[in-house]
């Protein structure tokens, strides 16, 4: 059983993210959505929650109304293990209004914001030779999507 659970406070999108976000990660699914009845603070049956999973972690989405919006204070981090899988995460998330910002950060058309990251990175970032993990992060630090073979050139100098 997973004791903790991301919750998201959407406006009104809720169900519509958790259905981009599953239809986008693999093992994810839309576990439950519930609505808001005659006594909620909601539109009597519009959605109110949606219980959903990517990769198998639980997350809950709340359509609370326009009180909050997302920032960059939290984010989601998906590691990839191969450039084919940063731009397919990328160009998903991206879509539809989404924003690249830089160093493997985006906010998607939500506003939620992202970090797709190679696992590459932070092997190469690791490195006990100083110098290559500086030319790593400066490289890293010039990207918006990361490009592998730009660390790994950057990396062998």
């Amino acid at each position: 059983m997973q004791k903790i659970i991301t919750h998201f406070w959407f406006d009104q999108q809720a169900e519509e993210a958790a259905r981009l976000y599953t239809s986008i990660f693999d093992n994810s699914r839309i576990l439950e959505i519930q609505r808001y009845g005659e006594s909620g603070p909601g539109e009597p049956g519009s959605v109110m929650t949606v219980a959903f999973e990517l990769f198998g972690q639980r997350f809950i989405g709340l359509n609370g109304g326009p009180e909050f919006t997302f920032n960059e204070a939290i984010s989601l981090y998906v590691e990839c293990e191969s450039q084919e899988e940063v731009d397919n995460y990328w160009t998903k998330l991206t879509a539809d209004g989404g924003q690249e910002v830089q160093c493997g950060w985006l906010k998607d058309k939500f506003g939620v914001s992202w970090q797709i990251v190679p696992k590459v990175l932070t092997e190469l970032i690791a490195d006990p030779d100083p110098e290559k993990s500086q030319r790593v992060m400066a490289a890293m630090l010039g990207m918006k999507k990361i490009d592998i073979q730009g660390l790994k050139d950057a990396y062998a100098g």
